[in-house]
């Protein structure tokens, strides 16, 4: 009865006849007559109906994961999950009012400054949403550093992020072109990359490791190969604990996705994008900078530098569309990493190093199976080929209760029968001695 009270006086009050008013300048052939939902239920009967419809989904707590392919399976401290809940972080959006926002703009100025660090980048933006939309601004940026209608990418790269950057580059008329790798290590085929250098070519990207999983130990040479044009390297940054930053190797433009650090896998999202530059670029870069300054009292403090967004200056002056970061991402990011400390870091990397290289070799010894595929430095992830179309393996895991790799068939058909195995700190000797038990059992 109120309800209806209410909507008589909101149609007095706005002057109309009646709610259908509303609607009218919707026209009549789109709309729907209502929607078919179901009757009303108690809370309790809610909370019960959930439940049951949740039951039926498989975290990798139940079920053992060796799934990969961009999205990982890390420990995740209770540290960062307690940080990343106050009411501080959580409901805070974007910091536009930096004197109320210290405590977040501190968080996202140290998370740039630990992805400076392993990127070995100048710059650092406070995050873009997802690796996909990295590589795009990636894409465009190489674009706006120097003009031109090509842009290079290595086919090794990974399949739907490529597809995201080509739709970045179909609206500002880029042509993507794709670089082969050398079939027996999977890493960049520079005589291919040799032959597609032109005037019109803008950058070339490439990821170490890539998706196919050899990490690339070409990258000084590729720098040769390009000489002017603008090199982006995309990364894994949990392995940079270990190998040299490609900022060291003359990256201009770093990307990756910082999910390794604290970000659950949430059924592939959301992520956190890394997006760092050298020094010479950075006001071409996308995104948002926090800096630390002074403020009035002399008193150390934070604020959003750099900012070129189009919410800001005009829409032909902006660098991105993007008008926000995963500022909480970041704080967790940030977090993480600053529970582990450079000690910890390290010895988490080395645990997914020794991981692929005995789960890897051990797979290899089993009759039907090859890996890894590529000839070739890996960091924790590797390709199998087997005797078995890939698809039959997965179904037979499956009715073990393991989820295994992913098939690379349908992205990449010269690599027929095999799949991409993912392998981190929570897999323990038990868990991949379970998993070969279940290939040895395929036929």
């Amino acid at each position: 009865m109120e309800r209806s009270k209410c909507s008589a006086q909101m149609i007095a009050e706005l002057g109309i006849s009646s709610i259908d008013s509303l609607f009218e300048d919707i026209p009549r052939e789109v709309r729907i007559p209502g929607l078919k939902l179901p009757a009303g239920m108690s809370e309790l009967d809610l909370i019960r109906e959930t439940e049951r419809d949740l039951s039926t989904n498989q975290p990798a707590s139940r079920w053992l994961s060796f799934l990969g392919a961009g999205v990982y399976h890390h420990f995740i401290p209770a540290a960062v999950k307690t940080i990343i809940s106050r009411s501080e972080f959580i409901t805070s959006y974007t910091p536009y009012q930096s004197e109320i926002s210290q405590g977040m703009l501190q968080a996202q100025f140290e998370y740039q400054s630990f992805m400076a660090e392993l990127t070995g980048v100048d710059y650092m933006n406070s995050s873009v949403y997802d690796a996909s939309t990295a590589i795009g601004e990636a894409v465009l940026m190489s674009h706006r550093i120097a003009r031109g209608k090509k842009f290079l990418m290595s086919r090794s790269v990974s399949p739907e992020r490529k597809e995201v950057a080509k739709l970045y580059a179909r609206g500002a008329d880029i042509e993507i072109v794709e670089v082969a790798y050398e079939s027996e290590t999977g890493q960049v085929d520079l005589l291919d990359l040799e032959s597609k250098m032109c005037s019109d070519v803008t950058g070339f990207y490439f990821e170490t490791p890539n998706f196919l999983g050899p990490l690339e130990t070409g990258c000084k040479e590729i720098r040769d190969v390009l000489g002017e044009k603008t090199m982006v390297v995309g990364v894994n940054p949990l392995a940079l604990a270990l190998v040299k930053p490609p900022g060291e190797t003359g990256a201009d433009i770093v990307v990756g996705d910082a999910q390794v650090f604290g970000v659950p896998m949430s059924y592939g999202g959301p992520s956190i994008g890394i997006f760092g530059c050298k020094a010479d670029h950075v006001r071409k870069m996308p995104g948002r900078l926090i800096g630390m300054t002074k403020d009035a009292e002399g008193r150390r403090s934070f604020c959003m530098t750099l900012q070129t967004r189009e919410q800001h200056i005009r829409r032909s002056k902006a660098t991105s569309n993007i008008c926000t970061n995963e500022a909480l991402l970041a704080v967790a990011v940030a977090a993480h990493l600053a529970v582990l400390g450079r000690a910890g870091l390290r010895r988490t990397a080395l645990r997914n190093l020794e991981n692929m290289r005995s789960l890897s070799k051990r797979i290899d010894a089993v009759d039907g199976f090859d890996a890894p595929v590529f000839d070739a430095p890996h960091f924790n992830e590797f390709a199998v080929r087997s005797s078995v179309p890939a698809e039959d393996v997965r179904k037979s895991l499956l009715d073990k209760r393991i989820h295994g790799g992913v098939s690379l068939e349908r992205w990449f058909p010269e690599l027929k029968g095999c799949a991409l195995y993912a392998t981190t700190e929570m897999h323990s000797q038990v868990d991949h001695d379970r998993l070969l038990a279940a290939l040895e059992g395929v036929r």
